[in-house]
C-alpha cells in the first residue's frame, strides 16, 4: 500500500520574484527534510553555478542565497500517496495541492514560475491553475527535471536550460543579481 507523504513548507521570503516548483520530494529529501537531497540530483550543483548556492554549503546557507536572489522553492503537491520516490508512482487521485492562493498573497512580487520537470507542470495545471486566482502577469516555464531519473539530458544541457531562472531573477531584481 502506498504511503501518505507530506511535502515541506515553502523556502521563500516575501520579496521573492521567482518560484521554482517541484512535484513532491523524493524519499532522500523527505528523510533529510531538505529540498533536492538526493546526492545525484543536479538541482544544487545547478544552483551553485547560477547563484553560488552549491551542495558544498550547509543547507540553510543554500536556501539563504536563493532567497537573497529572489528565488523561492516549493512543491506543487502538499500531500499524496506514493510507493517509492518516483513521480510515476504517485497515486493520481491522492494529490492534495499546496496553498498557492496563500503563497501569492504573501509574495505578491512573484512574476515567474519555473517547473522542475513535466510532473510538476502537469500537477500545477491540473490541480492549481484552473482553481486558484493567479496574478495576471505570471509567466510559466517548464525546465528539464534535475532528478537523476531524468537522464535524457546531461548536466551541461540542464544547466543551459536552467540559466532562465537566473535571467528571470536578474530581470526582476537587478541588485540581487549583481550580488550573486
Amino acid at each position: 500500500m502506498p504511503a501518505r507523504l507530506h511535502s515541506f513548507a515553502p523556502a521563500v521570503r516575501a520579496d521573492a520574484r521567482v518560484l521554482v516548483l517541484g512535484s513532491m520530494p523524493g524519499r532522500a529529501s523527505l528523510d533529510a527534510a531538505q529540498y533536492y537531497a538526493h546526492p545525484r540530483n543536479a538541482f544544487w550543483p545547478i544552483m551553485g553555478a547560477l547563484f553560488g548556492a552549491g551542495p558544498e554549503l550547509p543547507y540553510a546557507e543554500r536556501l539563504a542565497r536563493l532567497n537573497m536572489a529572489g528565488v523561492a522553492l516549493w512543491d506543487v503537491i502538499a500531500a499524496c500517496e506514493r510507493s517509492g520516490s518516483l513521480d510515476s508512482a504517485i497515486t493520481p487521485g491522492s494529490i492534495e495541492p499546496n496553498d498557492f492562493a496563500g503563497l501569492f498573497r504573501s509574495c505578491p512580487r512573484i512574476r515567474h514560475v519555473f517547473f522542475n520537470g513535466t510532473t510538476a507542470e502537469t500537477a500545477f495545471r491540473r490541480h492549481v491553475r484552473s482553481r486558484v486566482a493567479l496574478p495576471p502577469d505570471l509567466a510559466f516555464t517548464r525546465l528539464p527535471s534535475t532528478s537523476p531519473a531524468h537522464a535524457a539530458r546531461g548536466f551541461d544541457a540542464k544547466l543551459a536550460a536552467w540559466q532562465a531562472v537566473r535571467a528571470a531573477s536578474a530581470a526582476a531584481n537587478p541588485a540581487a543579481a549583481q550580488a550573486a
